[in-house]
C-alpha cells in the first residue's frame, strides 16, 4: 500500500481500489536528439543458462546493389545468426559509405540473421534522406555475452544526431530479453532524431524499453509492431521524453508495461489507430519523481483499442513534484477486459510505501470522450492531490460495463478525490463523484 493515498477518514467510507503493480523509469535526457535502440544491462543471476544461438539460415545470394544501396553483406557481414557481424565492422562501414551519398540506403537483407553487438551510428556527417532498411533480422547478443563488456555497455543500436532518416522495412530487431527480465534492471531503447520516420519494422523481446524518442522533433512512427510477453518487466513499447511533434499511428503494441509512455517535456503528441495489449495501457507519466518539475501538454490519443491491459488511458504523477499536465484529450477509446479504463493518479507509487508530500504536478484540462467497453475492477479512478486538485476534467459519452465473466475480480464503483470538472451525458456508470466547481 502507499504511505497515504487519500485521507483516512474518507477511506473508511469508500470501497478503495487496490494499488496497481506498475513500474516506470525515467531515462536521462540528452543534449541532442538521437535515434537509437539501447539496452542497459546488468548480468543475469548466477547459474542462469544461455539459450543456444538461432540456427544458421539458408542464405540466398545477395542481389546486386545499386550505387546508392549499401548492403551489410558487401562489407563483410555473414548473417548466419552465430557470427558476430559487429567485429568485422560490416554495419559501421556500410553506414559510413551510405552516409556519403544523398538519398542512400543501408540494407539489412531479408533471409539473414545478423548477430550484432553494441554499435553507434552517428549522423553528423551524413547526407540527407538516408534509409536504414531492415528486411532481415538484427539479433542482440544473449545476456552474459562478452559483447556487453560485463554490463558496462549501456546501448545496443544507437543512432546519434541523425536528421531526415527513415528506419523502415519488413524485418525484425530482436533484443533476446528473456534472461535480462529475470536478472533485474535493464533498459532497451531506440532513440530517434529530428525529421525521422520509423515504419514497418518489428521490435521484439527488448530487455526493457523497446523504442524511445528522446529530445526529438518531428518524428513519425507508423505500421510498427512491438512484442514482448505480458510478464516482461519494464518493457515499455514506445517511450517519449522531451519530444515535440510526435505522431504514432497504425501500430500494434504488446508488452509488459506501458504500451506508450509520455514523459516530461513532451508536447504536440498525436497517437491514433493503435492496438495495445497486453500491457499497462497508454500513460502520461509517472511525472514528478523525487521532487522533479515536469511539463506535458497538448496530447491527443484517438481511435485506440486496449485489450486486457491493467489500465486504459492514464495520467500518473508522484507526490512531491511540480509542474503541469494540461490540454490532453482521449477520444474514441475501446476497452476490453481492462482493469481500470480511466485513471488519474496523483499518488502514484511503484513500491510498497511512498512518503506523503504536499506538492504535486497539476493536472488540468483533460477530456475523456467516447470511452466504451468492459472493465474487470473499476471503471473510473480519479485520485487527485489535496494541494493541487485536478480541474477541467471532462467525461463525455462514457459507456463502460463489467465483463460478463468476472470471476476472481472484485468490482468497485467510480472513485474521485479532489477532482473537478463536468459530466456530459451519457456517462455509464454515473460518475457523481466528479465535482462541478473547483475551490
Amino acid at each position: 500500500m502507499r504511505g497515504r493515498s487519500i485521507p483516512d477518514a474518507f477511506l473508511a467510507n469508500a470501497s478503495f481500489l487496490a494499488l496497481l503493480l506498475l513500474f516506470t523509469g525515467s531515462p536521462s535526457i540528452f543534449q541532442h536528439c538521437f535515434a537509437r535502440r539501447e539496452f542497459h544491462h546488468r548480468p543475469p543471476p548466477a547459474g542462469s543458462h544461455h539459450p543456444p544461438p538461432p540456427a544458421p539460415v539458408m542464405q540466398p545470394p545477395p542481389s546486386p546493389a545499386s550505387s546508392s544501396t549499401f548492403s551489410v553483406l558487401d562489407y563483410g557481414a555473414v548473417g548466419d545468426g552465430a557470427t558476430d557481424d559487429t567485429k568485422a565492422s560490416a554495419f559501421g562501414d556500410a553506414w559510413s559509405a551510405a552516409c556519403a551519398v544523398r538519398a542512400s540506403k543501408l540494407l539489412v537483407p531479408a533471409s539473414y540473421v545478423f548477430l550484432v553487438g553494441p554499435i553507434t551510428f552517428t549522423g553528423d556527417s551524413c547526407e540527407p534522406n538516408m534509409a536504414f532498411q531492415v528486411d532481415g533480422t538484427i539479433l542482440a547478443h544473449a545476456a552474459g555475452s562478452t559483447a556487453w563488456n560485463s554490463g558496462a555497455v549501456t546501448q545496443w543500436l544507437e543512432f546519434k544526431n541523425v536528421r531526415g532518416l527513415s528506419i523502415q522495412g519488413c524485418g525484425a530487431i530482436d533484443g533476446q530479453g528473456s534472461e535480462w527480465w529475470s536478472g533485474g534492471s535493464v533498459t532497451g531503447d531506440a532513440k530517434i532524431g529530428a525529421n525521422v520516420t520509423v515504419m514497418g519494422i518489428t521490435i521484439r523481446n527488448s530487455p526493457r524499453f523497446h523504442l524511445t524518442l528522446d529530445t526529438c522533433r518531428a518524428v513519425e512512427v507508423h505500421d510498427v509492431a512491438v512484442s514482448s510477453p505480458r510478464d516482461s518487466p519494464n518493457t515499455d513499447g514506445i517511450h517519449l521524453a522531451a519530444s515535440v511533434g510526435v505522431s504514432i499511428h497504425h501500430s500494434i503494441i504488446a508488452c509488459g508495461d506501458d504500451c506508450i509512455s509520455i514523459q516530461d517535456g513532451c508536447s504536440d503528441v498525436f497517437v491514433r489507430s493503435v492496438h495495445c495489449g497486453p500491457g499497462h495501457g497508454i500513460s502520461i507519466g509517472g511525472l514528478g519523481k523525487s521532487g522533479a518539475t515536469a511539463f506535458v501538454s497538448d496530447v491527443t490519443v484517438q481511435d485506440i483499442t486496449l485489450n486486457q491491459t491493467t489500465t486504459g488511458v492514464r495520467i500518473k504523477t508522484w507526490q512531491g513534484g511540480s509542474g503541469s499536465v494540461k490540454n490532453v484529450r482521449f477520444t474514441d477509446v475501446r476497452v476490453s477486459a481492462v482493469k481500470t479504463p480511466i485513471v488519474i493518479d496523483q499518488y502514484y507509487c511503484d513500491h510498497a510505501t511512498c512518503t506523503n508530500q504536499t506538492s504535486a504536478v497539476a493536472v488540468t484540462a483533460v477530456a475523456y470522450q467516447g470511452v466504451t467497453g468492459t472493465y474487470t475492477e473499476r471503471p473510473v479512478y480519479l485520485a487527485c492531490s489535496d494541494a493541487a486538485p485536478c480541474s477541467g476534467i471532462q467525461l463525455a459519452d462514457i459507456q463502460l460495463s463489467p465483463v460478463k465473466d468476472n470471476s476472481g475480480h472484485h468490482l468497485q464503483g467510480p472513485f474521485c478525490w479532489k477532482a473537478y470538472g463536468e459530466v456530459v451525458h451519457p456517462v455509464e456508470p454515473p460518475v457523481d463523484c466528479l465535482r462541478a466547481v473547483a475551490p
